[in-house]
């Protein structure tokens, strides 16, 4: 069950995350504000506040979740997740590993960035794979040793305008 204060944070840190204009940088890292990155443990502590005197308000326990860095103080990372859950956590648990996290249940992985070639696997909704390549609508993915293309638009964890090498 989500309580009303679950439900504020998560509406404060969207509205934090879309109130940042796109040239802002992070004052410890000078890397852009927001920025996606990944839970590099298989679980790591959620604080309300940058501090380990902050009380811990949840943990995310799925490692290689994507992420997006919306804040920075000192060496803690204030994040959310695709649901706009998140808090802070301390950098050493984060990766720039990028992944990203499939929007659509059965979402087609493609040869090639072309829907009319291949399917190379079909992901739930929820997986997590790690991002490759990406060009202006299709982004290059692998999940469980299958590699293809996919619609970025159906895709948590890459920005619209982001494109790859």
């Amino acid at each position: 069950m989500t309580s009303i204060a679950t439900l504020m944070r998560a509406a404060l840190f969207a509205v934090l995350a879309s109130s940042l204009s796109a040239g802002e940088r992070g004052a410890e890292t000078n890397l852009p504000l927001p920025r996606y990155v990944s839970l590099k443990a298989s679980e790591g502590n959620v604080r309300r506040g940058p501090s380990l005197s902050h009380r811990i308000d949840w943990v995310f326990k799925r490692r290689d979740m994507p992420l997006e860095i919306t804040a920075e103080h000192g060496h803690w990372r204030r994040v959310r997740d695709r649901d706009g859950a998140g808090g802070w956590v301390h950098y050493s648990l984060l990766s720039g590993t990028r992944y990203v996290l499939v929007e659509r249940d059965m979402m087609p992985l493609y040869q090639r960035a072309d829907p009319e070639t291949p399917v190379m696997a079909r992901l739930e909704l929820g997986v997590i794979a790690r991002l490759g390549k990406c060009g202006p609508t299709w982004c290059r993915l692998t999940s469980s040793g299958y590699k293809g293309w996919a619609p970025k638009a159906e895709l948590w964890g890459v920005k619209p305008e982001e494109i790859r090498d």
